[in-house]
């Protein structure tokens, strides 16, 4: 991935907190993010019902659920999305092929605000009339294609 994606790695000065819709759900990120992205595929819109979503990846044990217990939907033979069983508020994304990471939606935080995304992925699939973000490098599939 090219170096302007990358956010400095250091752990965040105050944890990030978060939580679903209802409140059942209530979670915190204990490091740094390893991306944050800005994703149009088919799979995460159906998932959101939004035109796009934004996520914030980080490493399998920086995102730690304080509250609550996520339920968890196997979009796909290698891929697990968690929601709130209570408000429906979709929260987190893993893939089988990217173990060691898990991406939560940058929607759910109480300060979303604090992790724009730096890239932009699957824009192949982006709703025609979705603007795209300039401030984001541009990927027509996902980054590791």
């Amino acid at each position: 991935m090219p170096s302007d994606e990358r956010r400095e790695a250091t752990a965040p000065a105050i944890e990030p907190r978060g939580g679903c819709l209802c409140g059942d759900i209530r979670y915190r990120i204990v490091g740094p993010p390893l991306v944050t992205s800005f994703c149009h595929c088919r799979s995460c819109r159906l998932a959101t019902g939004a035109p796009a979503a934004a996520w914030v990846i980080l490493r399998d044990g920086d995102l730690v659920i304080d509250q609550g217990a996520p339920a968890l939907y196997r979009s796909s033979p290698d891929v697990e999305r968690t929601f709130c069983g209570r408000c429906g508020t979709s929260l987190t994304y893993r893939r089988a092929d990217r173990s060691g990471s898990i991406d939560i939606h940058t929607a759910t935080l109480d300060d979303p605000d604090a992790f724009p995304p730096v890239r932009e992925i699957w824009l192949e699939d982006k709703i025609a009339w979705m603007a795209t973000n300039d401030r984001c490098t541009p990927y027509p599939r996902g980054s590791a294609d």
